[in-house]
């Protein structure tokens, strides 16, 4: 098969059926999935022979009844938030390790590959952008991948594997190379996912420089709440290499066929090209961050000049202000001294004593004008 099919996979909104099931897949109502009033987790749960749907079964027991029945098929089983009956339930049937099962109840783990026995147990955090509020919702997803089975834990909205589903369906030559090829499919729906992710992101970086560069308020606030989500974004990718390292460590020893190979060496060189990009991201976010705290440092240090400016040309207007005052002060103290109309004061009777008050009057305003100009007061 030289055209490849496991692209263009992408994230859905998750919504609930009618029904109240979850989103995704092909809907089936258990007959005894849980107490009384609560829905079952089983979104689809079918058994393939040779590239082909042979059944769908409403229950977990009655599909692992007809795969023991049935030598050579593989058992697909889609869960949505199981709880913790539905996996021990699982686990018993299929033999999955405890502490994989416990991993798959928590719903808060790190990207991983685990392998118990021949069971594989990895975990992959799917994304979608939401445009509206600006923020990458994950979805955390856990494949238990045996000889003859796989198991999809979901618990969150993306990645569609109702799309995988069927675009295997489509293939059945891919499909019946067995539960490797599921896995790889799920896979690529998941890094494909990150598309749609990586380019929301880089628009909202370029409106970010452009908000920068224009004094946007709030800005500084929305290049933290963008470079959190790049964080999260990293932890989602990163681990990608080792899991795909760790799949392609067991190639020979499991005897995983050349077609499967190639198609887990592109799923790697998109997740590489993806891990990239993110890594860029933080790069980016950490520059325009320095770059507008440089900015909002020189708008500071411009506001404070300003101000300075400001406050010089009030305090010369003061200055000004004061020494005229203290010009015309001075003829005032000499008028009001010899306004008092005294008796005995001796320059009221001198003949000279008129011309001598504002002759004085006149060289105090003077002296105090020549000394408050040569120290710049006028």
């Amino acid at each position: 098969m030289s055209e490849r099919r496991l692209r263009s996979l992408r994230a859905k909104p998750l919504r609930r059926s009618a029904s109240g099931s979850a989103p995704g897949e092909h809907s089936v109502t258990p007959p005894s999935a849980g107490p009384p009033g609560r829905k079952g987790s089983v979104i689809t749960a079918a058994l393939y022979e040779d590239g082909q749907r042979s059944s769908t079964h409403g229950s977990l027991a009655e599909t692992f009844q007809q795969l023991r029945r049935r030598p050579g098929g593989m058992a697909w089983i889609g869960l949505y938030r199981p709880d913790p009956a539905e996996l021990q339930s699982l686990a018993e049937k299929f033999d999955l390790h405890p502490l994989a099962i416990e991993d798959a109840l928590e719903a808060h783990q790190r990207p991983k590959l685990e392998r118990y026995g021949d069971t594989l147990f990895v975990v992959l955090r799917a994304a979608r952008y939401m445009d509206s509020a600006e923020e990458v919702d994950f979805g955390e997803l856990h494949v238990f991948v045996g000889p003859d089975f796989v198991i999809t834990v979901r618990h969150g909205a993306a990645p569609d594997l109702a799309a995988v589903r069927r675009r295997m369906e489509d293939s059945p030559e891919l499909l019946k190379r067995g539960p490797e090829a599921v896995l790889y499919a799920i896979m690529d729906a998941v890094v494909d996912g990150y598309a749609p992710v990586v380019a929301g992101v880089q628009n909202d970086i370029d409106e970010i420089e452009t908000e920068v560069f224009g004094n946007a308020p709030g800005v500084s606030r929305r290049i933290y709440e963008l470079s959190r989500e790049v964080v999260e974004f990293q932890r989602a990718t990163r681990p990608l290499a080792g899991i795909v390292g760790g799949l392609s460590a067991g190639f020979e020893k499991y005897n995983i066929d050349e077609e499967l190979r190639r198609y887990l060496r592109d799923v790697a060189d998109h997740a590489t090209h993806v891990t990239e990009r993110v890594d860029g991201f933080k790069q980016a976010l950490q520059d325009i961050l320095t770059v507008n705290a440089t900015l909002v440092t020189q708008q500071q240090n411009e506001e404070m000049k300003a101000l300075a400016q400001a406050s010089h040309a009030q305090n010369e207007e003061i200055k000004k202000i004061s020494a005229w005052a203290a010009i015309l002060f001075a003829p005032t103290l000499v008028g009001t001294i010899y306004g008092m109309n005294f008796d005995h004061m001796p320059e009221l009777g001198w003949v000279f004593g008129y011309p001598f008050a504002l002759l004085l009057m006149g060289a105090v305003c003077v002296g105090l004008y020549v000394v408050f100009k040569r120290r710049d007061w006028l």
